[in-house]
């Protein structure tokens, strides 16, 4: 997905310096901009922010603190236990293990996160996988929910699953990214799944499921 502009990006960092201090090169096609949101928290955004990236080491007490008013958030943390990603993830935000991502996927979840995916590094979307399916593997609500999938829908929800956004799971599946998306938006309807987040959690058996 190519942004329309590049965006701008508020940088959370409440207890220590922020890794990347030349990010985002001079070159980098969708972040224009960095605004440094200094202490003490919570923070508040400023207006004109696409996204909020929260940089710290208790993502969940931090996420819960930051005054973004509706402005998306990906974290970026050293927790990799599948509790606190999942909390994360409940709360709208993406999460990027630290170490276990480049400034290109940075990048790229900023631009994710204006159209309301939240991205996962491979670390995040391993213990996640193996925390909810651990925890879904007897729930039968869950399985007759991905029941109401077809097939296609459930091969797109295994990559949505894992991090992927509509263009690289075209890709995955040689579809173009519309097709993509008009099976997304038809998963959402059969999951009662408000959008991408939910769609996950509902499809990994990690928030109530509907009855079916």
């Amino acid at each position: 997905m190519r942004a329309s502009r590049k965006l701008s990006v508020a940088l959370a960092c409440p207890e220590g310096p922020w890794p990347h201090p030349d990010w985002p090169d001079s070159d980098d096609p969708y972040v224009g901009r960095v605004v440094r949101l200094r202490p003490p928290s919570p923070f508040r955004v400023p207006d004109g922010v696409d996204v909020v990236v929260l940089h710290c080491v208790d993502p969940v007490d931090r996420l819960r603190e930051l005054r973004a008013d509706g402005v998306p958030v990906i974290v970026v943390a050293p927790r990799r236990d599948d509790e606190t990603v999942m909390e994360v993830l409940r709360g709208g935000a993406g999460y990027l293990v630290e170490g276990d991502y480049c400034t290109r996927m940075l990048s790229s979840a900023v631009v994710g996160a204006t159209v309301g995916h939240p991205h996962l590094s491979p670390a995040a979307c391993t213990v996640l996988r193996e925390g909810t399916l651990r925890v879904s593997a007897d729930d039968a609500a869950t399985e007759r929910l991905r029941g109401l999938l077809s097939r296609r829908e459930r091969q797109i929800m295994e990559l949505l699953s894992t991090g992927l956004g509509a263009q690289e799971i075209g890709l995955r599946l040689t579809l173009s990214e519309k097709t993509v998306r008009n099976n997304l938006s038809n998963i959402y309807a059969k999951l009662d799944a408000r959008g991408s987040t939910d769609a996950v959690l509902r499809w990994l058996g990690a928030a109530p499921v509907l009855r079916v």
